[in-house]
């Protein structure tokens, strides 16, 4: 029909080699998509539009379906992005992924960490700190020792705060965005979870910084104060031992 138009059913039908009991179907379904224009005479003559509209009409239905399988599929969010909680079992898994998270830093870490753990992983939190990293540390043991801005868990001896927890807690976060909290164990195998949950990045930087104001407090006004508060209630007692009232 570009070649030769207007034209008869019948012509097109000789030209495209379509049967003439199929032509009038296909010239239907052209002119009901608007492609090509049915001209009044006698017989019946069918013209098509100019290339130039035809694709200028393609193209703008195109748009229209694009923009609603947009609006359409946009409504269909799934849920938002899970916080997968990642276990890691024995010592060496979990000192390498602590060392992962140190080296990954790009800001800002808060440690909680034990002399027993220090000299594999000093050297990477040193070289953080050489990167401009900030560094806040609560350190169980190691007195003299430093990794970053460091507080030294005096006020309570190691050995009790391990007793309590049943091993060596050890919590590093990173960035406000992701916390690995392991505990290392002399009998049974070391643990740790990894993950990047917002709940859980909270509370482990919360557990650092109050663990680091208690012992600034405690520096500041003695131990004895501390101890007055709590030694002779049974509930905070046990909270601070984690045994009962004797």
């Amino acid at each position: 029909m570009l070649q030769a138009s207007p034209i008869t059913g019948y012509e097109i039908s000789k030209r495209s080699g379509v049967p003439r009991s199929m032509i009038y179907e296909v010239l239907g379904k052209l002119t009901e998509r608007g492609a090509i224009l049915i001209v009044p005479s006698d017989p019946v003559k069918y013209e098509p539009l100019s290339v130039k509209e035809m694709v200028g009409r393609l193209r703008h239905d195109m748009d229209e379906t694009l923009k609603y399988v947009e609006n359409t599929l946009g409504t269909l969010k799934g849920p938002n992005e899970l916080n997968v909680i990642a276990h890691i079992s024995g010592r060496e898994s979990v000192l390498n992924e602590i060392i992962h998270l140190i080296n990954q830093t790009e800001k800002e870490a808060w440690i909680s960490v034990w002399e027993s753990q220090l000299p594999l992983i000093k050297p990477h939190i040193q070289k953080a700190i050489e990167r401009g990293i900030r560094v806040f540390s609560v350190l169980f043991g190691g007195e003299g020792q430093t990794v970053g801005r460091t507080f030294h868990h005096n006020y309570m001896p190691p050995s009790v705060v391990s007793k309590r927890l049943g091993g060596c807690l050890t919590t590093i976060v990173r960035d406000q965005h992701e916390v690995i909290i392991a505990n290392f164990m002399e009998t049974v195998v070391p643990w740790g979870v990894k993950t990047t949950d917002p709940a859980l990045v909270l509370i482990a930087t919360e557990y650092i910084r109050h663990d680091i104001m208690i012992e600034e407090v405690t520096r500041e006004f003695g131990a004895d104060k501390l101890d007055a508060l709590w030694r002779n209630d049974a509930d905070l007692t046990h909270v601070i031992t984690g045994e009962r009232f004797k």
